[in-house]
């Protein structure tokens, strides 16, 4: 948590978090869903999370919708992200480490490339 010395230090840390609570609630055709079960969180997704946001935010991206849900039931592939654009059918991701979620920001939510060495096998 950021030190708070003066009004203006509180004034920014308030902008940054409406900013962030924008995204996870903002409507769009891309969503991006971390799984936020126990054992999501004991294998990493809080990291995860953070840093899909951290991205979204950095180079400014819209139309993204970021949720979170409980366990999805494949512990074994913890962290777990799901992505989604427009109509077409969910990629589920295993093993999202904050690196991997970089990559599929860039490559498939940006590049319209599927990062095939993490989708968990239907």
């Amino acid at each position: 948590m950021p030190t708070v010395k003066s009004l203006e230090d509180l004034k920014k840390i308030r902008e940054e978090a409406l900013k962030k609570r924008e995204i996870k609630t903002a409507s769009g055709s891309i969503q991006i869903v971390v799984g936020m079960g126990t054992p999501g969180i004991a294998a990493g997704a809080r990291e995860t999370l953070k840093e899909i946001l951290k991205v979204i935010e950095e180079k400014s991206l819209t139309g993204i919708v970021v949720r979170q849900t409980g366990n999805l039931g494949m512990d074994s592939w913890e962290p777990i992200v799901q992505v989604t654009i427009g109509e077409n059918a969910p990629v589920t991701y295993g093993k999202v480490t904050p690196f991997v979620a970089q990559q599929i920001i860039e490559q498939h939510i940006i590049g319209g490339k599927v990062v095939s060495d993490y989708v968990i096998p239907a």
